[in-house]
């Protein structure tokens, strides 16, 4: 391999030539040897960089513009829409578990936008503290890129998954509208419900969740960037702060907001910690329901087996025939991951020492992850599995009029105590509520086939 010499204050290293990294992403490359190519610095992040750079160049320019000249403006505003694009990937090498404050990431991105904006100029045109960092410290903006990414990739990836699996649920809702089967509670048997009602709690619950969701974006929009390095703003021009979060709100068409108290927003991490309760609970609500769907798709004939999911692949190397509910595995194991990021945020977040928190790149890395997985757990489980939903109505049928909690219809005719020993009578004796009823003289045959009417009770 090829190397080119770079320096920093420390002196002199070797960097590969074919790349664009510099002296200090270097230094972070081969003391962080921790989790590599397994664990690097989301690209959500390297993303946010970009809009970031562009955006403190363009207010640069503005405020400085005897410094951040428009020769470099535009250099410098073509290298990161590289980095936005992605094509600029393979040059962010870092790892998530470097220092907490994420400075080598910001200056990984120094780096690489400065040598590529040279590239673009064709001379040495910009340098990496001086002009790409202008009026910006690691501690601003590595807490403006995780809000950045995060509050673009709820809105972007999460919330259209959401929408797709809530419009998924409305059609079946639509179609089993009227189908009556036995409710449960405690995993015992309950009184009837109708199908799209159960259903309806399901969407419901992935409606209030988008809510819940939406009311932290105001939050996650607010930006640290033009506190510099301990909220004081030093080495920013006045006005910057604001200037900066308009520049990144039109490059990303995203409502942002420069923070209205920069020690807070450098030290604390609670807006994040509030966005992933409100993922988490989405998680939580998922977990709810893949886990109804494969209860009720459970069987084929030695469980309820009240719906059926669709088949997708053989689930047993050794039981011929055998198939999975494996889409809504998934989806539960996607929830427990999330659940153990929500806690390494939490923990994460409670670690903000005096001017600034130093656990930014785990509370990114989980963040994002959590919302990736969700997002596309749940494409998958709405494409593979909940499409392909149906109801079995015999099933359904069987088991309602077989269920004991049917007695409930007859509380007011017979009362509370009554209706219970028809109940018990029934189950020790295998015989139907009717014939219980009947037979303990509480009613005769035709007042009890006038008031027990299973289907009414369900609406």
């Amino acid at each position: 391999m090829e190397y080119r010499i770079e320096h920093d204050s420390m002196g002199e290293v070797k960097v590969p030539a074919d790349k664009l990294w510099g002296a200090q992403t270097e230094r972070s490359h081969e003391n962080f040897l921790i989790g590599v190519g397994q664990e690097t610095m989301p690209r959500e992040i390297t993303r946010a960089f970009g809009y970031l750079k562009k955006a403190a160049a363009m207010a640069n320019h503005e405020l400085k513009g005897e410094k951040m000249t428009s020769e470099k403006l535009k250099a410098i505003s073509k290298a990161c829409d590289e980095v936005i694009s992605g094509a600029l990937n393979e040059n962010f090498p870092l790892v998530v578990w470097q220092t907490g404050s994420g400075t080598q990431s910001n200056m990984n991105c120094n780096e690489v936008v400065a040598n590529r904006a040279n590239q673009i100029a064709g001379k040495k045109l910009c340098h990496p503290n001086d002009d790409i960092n202008m009026s910006q410290s690691s501690n601003d903006t590595f807490p403006t890129a995780m809000h950045i990414a995060a509050a673009t990739e709820v809105e972007d990836k999460l919330f259209p998954a959401i929408d797709t699996l809530v419009e998924t649920f409305k059609n079946l809702e639509k179609v089993n509208k009227g189908i009556v089967k036995s409710g449960r509670t405690h995993l015992q048997d309950a009184v009837p419900i109708q199908f799209s009602q159960e259903i309806s709690g399901w969407r419901t619950s992935l409606e209030r969740d988008k809510e819940m969701l939406k009311s932290s974006l105001p939050y996650l929009k607010q930006l640290a960037l033009g506190g510099t390095a301990v909220g004081t703003g030093l080495n920013a021009p006045k006005g910057f702060d604001k200037l900066v979060a308009q520049k990144v709100s039109e490059l990303t068409g995203k409502e942002f907001k420069t923070a209205p108290n920069k020690f807070h927003a450098l030290t604390s991490k609670d807006e994040i910690v509030f966005a992933h309760g409100a993922v988490k609970a989405l998680a939580c609500d998922m977990m709810k329901i893949a886990n109804d769907v494969r209860w009720l798709a459970s069987g084929p004939r030695c469980g309820i087996g009240e719906i059926h999911i669709p088949e997708n692949e053989p689930g047993s190397s050794i039981m011929p025939g055998k198939v999975n509910p494996t889409q809504c595995e998934a989806v539960t194991m996607v929830a427990v991951q999330v659940c153990g990021n929500d806690a390494a945020i939490g923990m994460a977040a409670s670690q903000g020492n005096f001017e600034l928190n130093v656990f930014m790149p785990v509370i990114a890395y989980n963040f994002l992850q959590s919302v990736r997985l969700l997002a596309e757990s749940m494409i998958s489980f709405n494409k593979n599995c909940a499409v392909g939903i149906t109801a079995n109505k015999e099933k359904m049928h069987f088991n309602l009029y077989n269920s004991l909690m049917l007695v409930t219809a007859l509380n007011p005719y017979i009362g509370y105590e009554n209706a219970a020993k028809t109940a018990h009578k029934a189950f020790d004796e295998n015989i139907s509520l009717k014939e219980a009823c009947v037979g303990l003289g509480f009613l005769t045959a035709e007042k009890f086939d006038q008031v027990f009417k299973p289907e009414q009770m369900a609406k």
